[in-house]
């Protein structure tokens, strides 16, 4: 196998000392909000957003004026996106069956999918209001039939986007709040003296906000770990450097510690892309941050092979892989770790981001090998019940069960079944010893 890096990231190791340092601070900033409450939720709001309003809570009214500062046709647009998104959450809730099997006479098992009870919905927007996560965890918990949804975004240039808010309403938040990061995040979490805690906390955000949430995991549930995004071009000669380029810094302007990887067999069209992403940072607005992400968190990697391709695909288990090949639909059959595939040069990172449907809240730091992303499954509980209905099923599994308890030395256990082998089957099972078998079966 031959794999060169033309250019490399961040070692692991500084990667390591920066989640270090991410750690302590969310968790001294974690005990302050569950000792202090409202008051240090209102001091961090001070200290990162300078934003302290009378109340976090925005009131009807509030909701009402900020989404008439949306114009109609960026109304429109939010409408078009939000509908694509309840669509598709709503296909994927319907292959969601309740189910109830009589596995033999008398025996009934069954599960049920129930609703979280309540849910925190966190939409990034300190750096750019991020419009489109409210479609993607307030719309969706809506599908899901969550009963309590309440949602947090930070201000945008001091106050309340207006934008941001219109999608959260729409979506169906019951309370929208405006804070942002660690501060809003541990408030839903733990609760303050004016927020009542919730039972699952989604959404998307930077370094710490994933590790607020990976750090409040237990005592709320959490959809994933969500942090920092990334992208990952697989790309042959059937494309070229401007569309890859194009791609990769298009994902790398959402932060300056976004990673964004090319992975090719074509050492021609590492290079060229290389060439073409220092000339789009000379003209790109956002350069200021794409720059910084890629230069420390950029890599290109060119294999011989789509085998060894697939190979380092799977190792890195990127957020966004954007596979524009030959063999696109030999990717989609084969990847097995990652968070979304965009196949084809006509599809991109960016329209799964804002408005073709699919979910935007993605595994990133490697959590492809073991979860998908953010669905409407997430918010839904799958809960097993049983039910025996007759005296003979009662007795018969009665006795199956004593002697399996009795086999791991439960003798509490045992009699649980054994009070319903004498009572349902008319056997006496003496105290402390398994059901007999042939007796209690028949």
């Amino acid at each position: 196998m031959t794999i060169e890096y033309l250019k490399r990231g961040k070692s692991d190791a500084e990667r390591g000392a920066d989640d270090a340092k991410t750690r302590a601070v969310v968790e001294a900033t974690l005990q302050d909000i569950e000792a202090r409450g409202d008051t240090a939720v209102r001091e961090l709001s001070e200290k990162f957003d300078n934003y302290s309003p009378k109340a976090f809570k925005l009131s009807a009214d509030e909701i009402d004026a900020l989404m008439a500062k949306v114009t109609p046709r960026e109304m429109a647009d939010l409408k078009f996106a939000q509908e694509n998104v309840r669509r598709f959450a709503q296909a994927q809730r319907d292959s969601m069956l309740d189910i109830e099997v009589e596995m033999q006479p008398g025996v009934i098992l069954g599960h049920k999918n129930i609703p979280v009870q309540s849910v925190g919905c966190y939409v990034p927007g300190g750096k750019f209001p991020m419009v489109a996560s409210a479609h993607m965890s307030v719309a969706t918990a809506s599908v899901a039939g969550v009963p309590r949804i309440i949602a947090c975004t930070p201000p945008f240039n001091g106050v309340p986007n207006p934008a941001v808010i219109a999608a959260m309403h729409l979506g169906g938040a019951h309370e929208i709040y405006v804070m942002g990061g660690i501060q809003a995040v541990g408030a839903m979490a733990i609760g303050t003296e004016t927020i009542d805690p919730v039972h699952l906390l989604v959404g998307p955000g930077n370094a710490f906000v994933a590790e607020a949430k990976r750090q409040l995991f237990g005592r709320v549930g959490i959809d994933l770990f969500a942090g920092p995004t990334e992208t990952m071009v697989i790309a042959d000669e059937t494309v070229d450097a401007e569309i890859c380029a194009t791609d990769l810094l298009g994902q790398a302007e959402h932060g300056y510690n976004s990673p964004c990887v090319l992975l090719t067999n074509s050492r021609k069209l590492a290079e060229e892309t290389l060439r073409e992403i220092d000339r789009i940072l000379e003209i790109l607005p956002t350069a200021g941050t794409a720059r910084v992400s890629w230069e420390d968190y950029g890599e290109v990697i060119v294999c011989d092979t789509y085998d060894e391709m697939l190979a380092v695909a799977d190792d890195i288990a990127s957020e966004h892989v954007q596979v524009m090949t030959d063999r696109d639909d030999w990717f989609l059959e084969n990847m097995t770790c990652y968070g979304a595939l965009f196949l084809g040069a006509r599809t991109n990172v960016a329209n799964g981001d804002k408005v073709i449907g699919t979910n935007h809240t993605l595994p990133t730091k490697k959590a492809g090998r073991y979860t998908g992303g953010l669905w409407v499954g997430k918010y839904l509980k799958t809960h097993s019940y049983q039910k025996i209905t007759t005296d003979e099923a009662a007795a018969e599994i009665g006795a199956y069960g004593s002697r399996l308890c009795m086999l791991e030395g439960f003798v509490g256990h045992a009699e649980q079944c054994n009070v319903r082998v004498r009572r349902y089957g008319g056997v006496n099972v003496p105290y402390g010893t398994g059901a007999p078998a042939v007796e209690a079966a028949e």
